[in-house]
């Protein structure tokens, strides 16, 4: 009998090792990995520069607490703000806990309770971060939710126009809806966020947890429409693999965020900042970011071609490689079948295969899983 809670219906797969875009279980079979510890590993497993900055941080020291100043939370900071619309950082150590701070910032800032989130958004399992979730299956059971949230239809702007008023402190999205679908925010409903925004005097909260750090082939996925965020909330790739997350905001909110107003015993520790610097200094780099982009380029246009014909595909859509193939069944069966011939992908939702591979994936790698998918699909 395990002595684990069985929050997690677990794969029959345990790792040995992992390199790359490689896992080896403990028979030794190898798995070309496209799941990456869900859009986590974006420089791929084991990478040996960030390897080396974790030990090389760990020979020094692991913790001293935020009473302290940490100079690598200086560093990452820099680097997260020289590279988004933001100007200050809070760190914690996940996706869900940079949006219970986000949930709390936006609050505190405005004076106002009602939060505008969308159905088939994910924003994590704390009690706030759930709550804000648009799903009603990651509610059940853990209601009452906290109070303030309104949910409303994605990428419908006649909805939002029509929700928003003067109560209204944030409107929080995801650019790319990842656990809901895989689903593209439109240019429209962007600039309808944007005009009721400077109408209503709101903010604007993206959830980058899954789309940030170069997934989409930008450093943030919402550099791909003409949006400014107040507030971008960041975890997953940000430490390739090291538990870490932050928050990004806009000057006008760092007196909100004084001293006592929120914390994390951990959050910003030497080792998360040192594993961030080395991730990030790889990731942001101009020649790094088209690479993906010339990659996704590639990968986008040879599944659609090859799959033109597959009658059991209704849509593939994302961005970067950020990948979602939309079924008309259920698609359990074919990511199990995958698996047991050596490629891992994921769901997003009951008919979706996502796939989100370390963004250092190789183009013959790209075409392996592209092989895989198309004759497990035609069959």
């Amino acid at each position: 009998m395990s002595c684990l809670f069985p929050t997690y219906n677990k794969w029959p797969v345990k790792v040995k090792e992992a390199y790359g875009t490689t896992i080896v279980d403990d028979d030794g079979k190898k798995y070309l990995d496209f799941v990456a510890g869900i859009a986590v590993c974006n420089l791929g497993h084991c990478h040996p520069t960030v390897n080396e900055a974790i030990i090389n941080q760990l020979n020094k020291v692991s913790h001293v607490s935020n009473l302290f100043h940490i100079e690598g939370q200086e560093e990452v900071a820099n680097l997260l703000v020289s590279n988004s619309s933001g100007d200050a950082v809070f760190f914690c150590n996940s996706g869900a806990e940079a949006n219970e701070a986000a949930i709390k910032l936006v609050r505190k800032a405005t004076g106002k309770k009602k939060i505008i989130t969308f159905l088939q958004s994910f924003h994590g399992r704390t009690m706030g971060s759930l709550s804000a979730t648009g799903q009603e299956k990651i509610h059940k059971g853990f209601e009452p939710l906290l109070q303030g949230f309104t949910y409303l239809p994605y990428n419908d702007s006649e909805a939002l126009t029509s929700t928003m008023d003067d109560d209204v402190a944030a409107i929080f999205l995801e650019v790319i809806q990842g656990e809901g679908g895989v689903h593209e925010a439109t240019e429209q409903f962007i600039a309808t966020i944007n005009q009721l925004k400077d109408k209503y005097n709101c903010l604007v909260v993206v959830d980058e947890v899954q789309t940030g750090i170069g997934r989409t082939g930008k450093a943030f996925g919402y550099q791909h429409y003409h949006l400014s965020p107040d507030i971008i909330t960041v975890a997953k790739g940000l430490g390739n693999g090291f538990p870490v997350g932050g928050l990004i905001g806009k000057k006008s909110l760092i007196d909100a965020f004084g001293p006592g107003s929120h914390g994390s015993t951990f959050g910003g520790n030497p080792v998360a900042m040192a594993a961030a610097y080395s991730t990030i200094q790889t990731v942001f780099q101009e020649s790094f970011l088209k690479e993906i982009e010339e990659k996704s380029n590639y990968f986008f246009n040879s599944i659609k071609n090859v799959l033109s014909d597959c009658k059991a595909v209704k849509q593939i859509r994302g961005k970067g490689l950020m990948v979602g193939i939309e079924c008309h069944q259920d698609v359990s069966l074919v990511i199990s079948s995958l698996r047991d011939k050596g490629l891992l992908v994921l769901n997003a939702g009951p008919n979706v295969i996502r796939l989100l591979p370390p963004l250092t994936v190789t183009y013959d790698e790209l075409d392996q899983a592209m092989t895989m998918i198309t004759a497990e699909l035609s069959e």
